[in-house]
Formats: C-alpha cells, sequence, structure tokens
C-alpha cells in the first residue's frame, strides 16, 4: 500500500500546507527517492460568507436567534445589531421556526424556542474536515451559495528505487578536482533535462545603422528610384576609377589611401571595346576633354581593390545603360566601402555611402539643387549650402553642407554633380550623381557631437 494515500488529507492532517508538500514531493521525485501517482478530484469548497460562520461558530440563523432577547427586539434594532448577517438570519430562522413575528404597534421579533441545534455550522465544519454529506444537505448549501465544487489534486506516495532517510548530493558538473582524486567514480551525477528551454536570448534586434539605412531606403523608394547591386564589395580598379577617369597617379589611388587585395591579386572583367575608349579618353581626351597625357597602364587597371565608393556601382550600372540604349532612369545605392584611413572616433576603415543617380535628357544644375532639397528634406535637414568642387567624373560638381542646430556650424553631408559625357561613351543633355555617408547622417540624427 502507498506509504502516503492522499498528500491532502496528510497535509490537512498534520497541519502542512499542501502546496509545501507538494514542493518537497517533487524535489524527492527529481532524485527518485519516492514514486508519486497525481489524482484529480472535485471537492467542496466554503465561500468565504461560510468561512465567517465557521470563524464566529455560529451560522447566520444562530446568530440571529442569540441576538434577540427574551422580551423580543425590532427588526430594525436586529438589523442595526447584525448588519446583513440579520436579513440572512431572519429568513432561515422563520424556514427553522425558530422565532416569530409578532405583529401589533410595533412589531417584534420573538422566540419560539429555548434552544436551538445548528446544523448549518455543524455541516459546514464537516465539509471543511473533508466529510461528505447527504445530498439533500449539500443541496442546501449550495442554494444559499455557502460551498462550491472546485478541482483538486493530490498525491499518492510510495517509496522510489533510489529510496533513503538522507538526500544525496549530486553533482551538476564533472570538474579537474574530480578527476585527480577520483571521486567521479562513486559520485553521483544529476540528470541532465534535455527538453528544458534554455534563457530567452535578447539578439534579433537591428543595428542603429541598419535602422538609419532603412529608413533612407524607404525615402528612395517614395521618390522613385530602383535599387542597384551592391554586393561586389571586391571590385578592379577599372571600373572603381579608371571608367570614372580618375587619372592613375592620383593619391588616392596609393596603397595609403586603399586596400589592395593580394588574393586574386588582378582581374579584367571589363569589356576591351570599352576599355580602349577609357584608355584613349585617359591619353588624348575626348567628348570635349583633352584627356590627361600620361601613357595608360592595363597592368593598373586589373589591380583588385576593396571598393572606394558606391560610384563602383554606378560606373557598372551607366555602362550597362549606353549598352542597352538609353531611357530615363533614377537608380540608388546604400552600401560599405572601404577607406584605409587612419580609424579614429570619427573615422573608420569601413563606412556606408549612399548614392543617388537620375539620368534623363534637358536636366540642367537647377534640378540637382532641387532633387537634393527634397531628398534632404524627407530626411529632416532643411537649411542647405552647396559649394563648386571637383570630381573627376562629374563637372560642374557641388559639395553639400547643412546647418548642425547643435554643433552650430554648417557641417559637410554630400557631395554631388552632373556626369562629363565620357563616363558613359555617349553624348546625353545631362544625368547626375549625388554621394552621402550614412554613418555620418546617423550622427547627425543621434545628435552625437562630431567635432
Amino acid at each position: 500500500s502507498s506509504a502516503i494515500e492522499n498528500s491532502r488529507e496528510y497535509a490537512e492532517t498534520n497541519g502542512i500546507e499542501h502546496n509545501d508538500l507538494v514542493g518537497i514531493l517533487k524535489s524527492l521525485l527529481s532524485y527518485e527517492m519516492v514514486a508519486a501517482k497525481e489524482t484529480d478530484s472535485v471537492r467542496w469548497a466554503l465561500s468565504a460568507e461560510a468561512k465567517g460562520f465557521v470563524d464566529a461558530n455560529a451560522s447566520a440563523e444562530a446568530q440571529t436567534f442569540l441576538a434577540i432577547p427574551g422580551e423580543g427586539i425590532s427588526l430594525n434594532d436586529l438589523k442595526a445589531v447584525l448588519g446583513k448577517t440579520a436579513e440572512v438570519g431572519f429568513k432561515q430562522g422563520m424556514v427553522n421556526k425558530w422565532f416569530e413575528l409578532v405583529k401589533g404597534s410595533n412589531p417584534l421579533v420573538m422566540r419560539k424556542v429555548d434552544t436551538i441545534k445548528d446544523e448549518c455550522l455543524e455541516n459546514l465544519k464537516a465539509i471543511a474536515a473533508g466529510a461528505t454529506l447527504a445530498p439533500a444537505e449539500e443541496k442546501k448549501l449550495k442554494q444559499r451559495k455557502l460551498i462550491s465544487q472546485e478541482k483538486c489534486k493530490y498525491y499518492a506516495v510510495e517509496k522510489g528505487s533510489k529510496f533513503a532517510l538522507e538526500k544525496p548530493k549530486l553533482y551538476t558538473d564533472l570538474n579537474a578536482e574530480m578527476m585527480k582524486d577520483g571521486s567521479w567514480k562513486t559520485a553521483a551525477f544529476k540528470n541532465y533535462n534535455y527538453s528544458a528551454l534554455g534563457k530567452p536570448t535578447e539578439g534579433g534586434h537591428l543595428h542603429p545603422l541598419l535602422k538609419v539605412r532603412k529608413e533612407f531606403r524607404e525615402i528612395f523608394f517614395a521618390m522613385g528610384f530602383e535599387e542597384m547591386p551592391t554586393n561586389r564589395y571586391v571590385e578592379n580598379s577599372f571600373w572603381n576609377f579608371d571608367a570614372l577617369f580618375q587619372p592613375q597617379q592620383h593619391p588616392a589611388r596609393d596603397a595609403h589611401d586603399t586596400f589592395f587585395m593580394t588574393t586574386p591579386q588582378t582581374s579584367d572583367t571589363f569589356p576591351p571595346d570599352y576599355l580602349e575608349r577609357v584608355r584613349t579618353t585617359h591619353e588624348t581626351g575626348g567628348y570635349g576633354s583633352i584627356g590627361y597625357n600620361y601613357d595608360w597602364s592595363l597592368a593598373e587597371a586589373k589591380k583588385n581593390i576593396m571598393r572606394t565608393h558606391t560610384t563602383a556601382v554606378s560606373s557598372r550600372m551607366l555602362y550597362k545603360m549606353a549598352q542597352e540604349g538609353f531611357k530615363p532612369a533614377k537608380y540608388f545605392s546604400i552600401d560599405r566601402v572601404f577607406r584605409n584611413e587612419a580609424v579614429d572616433r570619427t573615422h573608420l576603415a569601413e563606412f556606408h555611402q549612399i548614392e543617388g543617380v537620375i539620368c534623363d535628357r534637358g536636366l540642367t544644375l537647377g534640378h540637382l539643387i532641387g532633387i537634393l532639397h527634397e531628398f534632404f528634406r524627407r530626411l529632416g535637414i532643411t537649411q542647405l549650402k552647396f559649394k563648386p568642387a571637383f570630381n573627376p567624373y562629374t563637372e560642374p560638381s557641388m559639395e553639400i553642407f547643412s546647418y548642425h542646430p547643435k554643433l552650430k556650424k554648417w557641417v559637410e553631408v554630400g557631395n554631388s554633380g552632373m556626369f562629363r559625357p565620357y563616363v558613359w561613351g555617349v553624348k546625353l543633355d545631362a544625368q547626375y550623381v549625388w554621394g552621402v555617408e550614412l554613418d555620418a547622417q546617423y550622427v547627425w540624427g543621434v545628435e552625437l557631437d562630431a567635432q
């Protein structure tokens, strides 16, 4: 037979909270010191009103009977003494014929019997002790809402396979000390619960720069731009520099400004006919340019680098558009670029660059200034200034400045210009491009001191 047939009865008999007993049982179960069978049951439970009667050691009708003196009492005075208990007690006492209401000029509640037997209280105490009443008695108490059924659990407990009078010490880890002294041979180890859930991780949040990038992309899409493919981090010098007519002697192409690849060191992913046009324009000019008048080197153009700007993406896209036949287009890109910079709190060897390209006929510098005002307005930047600048692949070119309210000064926020005709290799009325550094815009957005 079970050592404990009903854990709830055992707890009540020994004055223990059942929840405390269940906690002990579950601990012993984990050590296999006991075995327990869980059983669901339904029992009667006392309402708050019924518990009050048990605490007072008298039901409502008994309390009302005891409050009536020998000479009687008016109903109002009785209610004044007992409150709401008088209303319930008077009704039940009249049903039990314990007292009566004597009519007259001053109606009084009078006792009809000298002694009473408080069966309601006895039944409530019996239910509190776990006893079973006759169905008729249970029905009476239920109608008065003094009892209700509740679900409860109890356990039948018996000795387990590893029963002992003392709880053994279980180790969770095999450590170096146990290996040295050999105690691991006799040590008892706790079983691992492979179904247990680990601690919830707090990962998965977007990086702040990715949030800003998402905002920029939504602005470009709202303005009708199409995103360019930007997954080519390693680029050859031809597309990064030469196709944009940056001379091969330019300081930006030196190792102290650019990361050169060692493996693979070179590549030649450029069309031969376009290469010859680029070579000719560098050496002798064309499309209104006199060129740079030097011997252009194919070996220099083949060198692989980590791209220094996303305009390398634009140069490939412009060539593709020229081959497919010109049509108006609006493109943008947002991705990483790499510079051999001295790292400090405002400079990194890797940062994100934003670039927009618009291609159409009949465009002017006024159109470029207008689109820049609209673009930055959507970012919440309204005070802009433009300063003439030089870029090998745009003319005219402009640096973009905006007033920073916290720094209280004008800060450069981008570069822009209208592509020179030889970047395309075709003659168009106008096309233009502008670029912005995403990391710098993030610094602007969170108002960090970038001085």
